[in-house]
């Protein structure tokens, strides 16, 4: 009776869980907001205004499990670069708390629920989601033969904007590709800040990113990156005949980009960071924008 003195007893069930909900990222939910303000923006701008409420869940939850998914895939793909690299080496894959094949089967189940929400929506909907499952697998590997990893993360982020508008337009129009092109930019801007905390590290295993290939260019070319974003978004403002309200959150967005320029100036790895994560508030400035000038002007 008992267990044996050598045997410590099974971790209770949160302990067993914990690094599952690591591996998803769930307890950093920077990457699920950076990816929802798109989801949203489209959503407003397809349906004038407040979507419906199903469809509003839908793609609300699917962001969740979607990228959760991501950040499974992306590690199950690093497991060999991951134990290298400072920031990444504890995570659950690096360290074997959770095994290659248990990752693939979170993966799998994530990406079911995510597949059996999208079911409930109409045809065109669903055949958009069979792009991004593959946007979602095939992005972590990139880094291994390209340098732009960060253009296909925008890519695979971005892929809700024509689903959202085909969920509730039945079509994509042309302000929907206009979106998910601003959004590639957008990603591909803050995914190089994030770059160039891991530069070094990335240099010294092999692996690519935008942040090495710009090299000392980076701060300009961010600048070209962010500048196209921005005049990108003023296109969707004009397209949707949105009113004061928009380029109020506009304006607010770029001087929220700027300061992000200050802070990483040094190119330094906290700073660098910290204007990935500001990035949030650009996003939540846009919506803001999209939705009070809907419902205000």
């Amino acid at each position: 009776m008992g267990y044996e003195r050598h045997e410590p007893p099974p971790a209770p069930a949160p302990s067993r869980l914990l690094p599952y909900w690591k591996l998803m990222r769930a307890d950093r939910p920077i990457g699920t907001l950076l990816l929802l303000w798109p989801t949203w923006w489209a959503l407003w701008l397809a349906a004038g205004g407040l979507p419906p409420l199903w469809t509003l869940f839908v793609f609300t939850a699917g962001v969740w499990l979607t990228r959760s998914a991501g950040c499974v895939i992306n590690d199950y793909a690093d497991r060999w670069l991951d134990p290298h690299v400072k920031r990444t080496r504890d995570r659950p894959l690096a360290t074997g708390a959770v095994s290659g094949r248990q990752a693939l089967a979170l993966f799998a189940g994530l990406m079911g629920v995510a597949f059996a929400l999208v079911l409930t929506m109409n045809r065109l909907t669903v055949l958009l989601s069979f792009v991004g499952v593959f946007l979602a697998a095939t992005y972590p590997y990139l880094k291994r033969y390209t340098h732009l990893p960060q253009v296909y993360l925008g890519m695979a982020f971005g892929w809700g904007i024509p689903m959202a508008f085909a969920a509730v337009q039945g079509e994509v129009p042309p302000l929907g590709w206009v979106l998910y092109g601003a959004n590639i930019l957008w990603s591909t801007a803050y995914d190089t800040w994030y770059a160039m905390v891991d530069r070094d590290d990335d240099l010294k295993v092999g692996s690519h990113s935008t942040a090495i290939l710009f090299g000392d260019l980076d701060l300009v070319i961010q600048g070209i990156l962010y500048a196209l974003f921005l005049g990108a978004m003023a296109l969707v403002g004009q397209r949707a005949q949105l009113g004061a309200w928009y380029w109020l959150g506009l304006l607010v967005a770029a001087v929220l980009v700027a300061w992000e320029f200050w802070l990483a100036r040094r190119r330094e790895r906290e700073p660098c960071f910290k204007a990935f994560l500001h990035n949030n508030w650009v996003g939540a400035a846009l919506f803001a924008g999209i939705a009070a000038s809907q419902y205000l002007d």
